[in-house]
């Protein structure tokens, strides 16, 4: 036996004398053994209370229900027009609380075995945004944190997240149901991550809160902890160590919260009246207009679409098609005798080629909201508020473009011209248009068979009516 096992026996042998001993004193006065493994955790749970709350200049709140550290961060100017605000699509009432949340967890997962170490709750006060943080010293105080979010919630207030909806409120709600109690109540939920992928995705790397504050804010954090190391700093505290791993956490949450603020904000200012959203991104301008859609508010929808078209520096070529001149050094990937895409000979596509055809080397989506597809959202929109002429004349706008999607184009054509206007002549001339842009694709060996069968079947039914 070497001496590294020699200790790692007598280590062993060690606790195995105090785990029967312990199991000695617990037959002999089940009582007396209790009340001091009781004494023990909280006195434990003390002590690491106040390391952390000196580590993080925070303060100790004791109740019946446990021990926990509340922080008070402070408050900064954050004005927000709560009516400009509530024009927009899926925002809340005006007249309702906000409370922004954030919460750090011991896992990635919502099971049973992770739980919320540290909750962050952001409000605004007199113009003034305030966070409040509640961490949990010890496992065991888990009540006493439960108790006071469920004090910090306004039955009245929506919670405002950022993946909230999927993570961190459905880790909380297990988190209380797994005692037998109800979570807090509130009035509603706005999760910001739906709006960032709908209007701002085209233009950034990835979805994550902090791009939003790199590609819209400017803002760029410095010494952030990440957030795989997250869980393994606080169960290294749990184990003694110092309470300014913590910090970084906590300073880490309290950026997390104000960015939900200020994302709020910069949608306010900058889409939350027509004049302002004249001056924005005509992507971000087409992805609001799909939000107003998705409730059906067609005009406003409609006029977003318009003035992402009418934009002074929208792009010179009518449907996007320019492509940026390669680099020196970058490999030749447009050219005839190296195509950017294999022939499709039909069946179906795997997801991997899909996968890696939707972005570029960057990481950004490869097909941005170009002017065709912008087109392509006013003929949509146009034809659901029964304005088929515009909507026709908006689809052979983008059949002009040609390829794949000029032949659906045109197909959209021939449907409004015989089911809407009654023009089955006009609506024949579009079929065979179509087929046109469909032969050719095939020509170049890139054939669409659900296009085709679609524009051959359409071309016969056409020919029986026409006689």
């Amino acid at each position: 036996m070497t001496i590294s096992q020699g200790t790692a026996a007598t280590r062993l042998q060690r606790r195995l004398a105090v785990y029967r001993a312990e199991r000695a004193a617990v037959a002999a006065d089940p009582a007396s053994a209790g009340s001091a493994a009781r004494s023990s955790a909280r006195a434990r749970s003390s002590e690491l209370a106040a390391r952390l709350a000196a580590a993080i200049d925070a303060d100790v709140v004791t109740t019946d229900l446990g021990t926990i550290v509340r922080r008070d961060v402070g408050s900064v100017p954050m004005a927000i027009d709560r009516e400009r605000l509530a024009s927009l699509p899926g925002q809340p009432p005006a007249d309702v609380p906000l409370v922004c949340l954030d919460t750090e967890t011991t896992g990635l997962a919502t099971a049973a075995g992770t739980m919320a170490f540290l909750i962050g709750l952001g409000r605004w006060e007199k113009g003034r945004f305030r966070v409040t943080q509640l961490l949990l010293p010890d496992q065991s105080e888990e009540p006493a944190l439960r108790a006071a979010l469920a004090a910090e919630l306004d039955p009245s207030a929506w919670l405002v997240t950022y993946n909230g909806r999927s993570f961190d409120w459905p880790l909380l709600v297990t988190r209380f149901r797994m005692v037998g109690t109800g979570p807090p109540a509130h009035a509603g939920h706005l999760d910001l991550l739906p709006l960032v992928r709908r209007v701002f995705r085209h233009r950034m790397t990835d979805a994550r809160l902090r791009s939003v504050e790199s590609e819209l804010f400017g803002l760029v954090r410095h010494a952030d902890v990440e957030g795989w190391e997250i869980p393994g700093r606080y169960l290294a505290f749990l184990r003694g160590e110092s309470g300014t791993l913590l910090a970084d956490i906590a300073r880490h949450n309290d950026e997390d919260v104000v960015s939900l603020a200020r994302l709020l904000g910069h949608v306010e200012q900058r889409y939350g009246a027509p004049e302002e959203r004249a001056s924005a991104h005509q992507g971000d301008l087409a992805g609001l207009a799909r939000a107003f859609a998705r409730e059906r508010r067609l005009d406003e929808a409609l006029e977003c679409v318009d003035a992402a078209l009418g934009r002074a520096d929208a792009q010179p070529d009518p449907f996007g098609r320019q492509r940026r001149a390669p680099a020196d050094d970058d490999p030749v990937r447009d050219g005839w005798w190296l195509p950017r895409r294999r022939p499709d000979f039909g069946g179906r596509m795997r997801v991997t080629d899909r996968l890696r055809s939707s972005v570029d080397d960057g990481g950004r989506l490869q097909d941005p909201w170009t002017r065709e597809r912008i087109c392509v959202e006013q003929a949509r929109i146009l034809r659901r508020l029964g304005r088929f002429e515009e909507a026709s004349a908006a689809w052979e706008a983008v059949a002009v473009a040609g390829g794949v999607r000029g032949a659906v184009a045109w197909i959209e054509v021939a449907k409004l011209r015989e089911h809407r206007l009654g023009d089955v002549r006009g609506a024949y001339e579009a079929v065979r248009s179509g087929w046109r842009l469909a032969e050719r694709s095939r020509t170049l060996g890139r054939p669409v068979p659900h296009v085709e069968a679609n524009l051959i079947e359409r071309g016969r039914r056409l020919r029986r009516r026409l006689g």
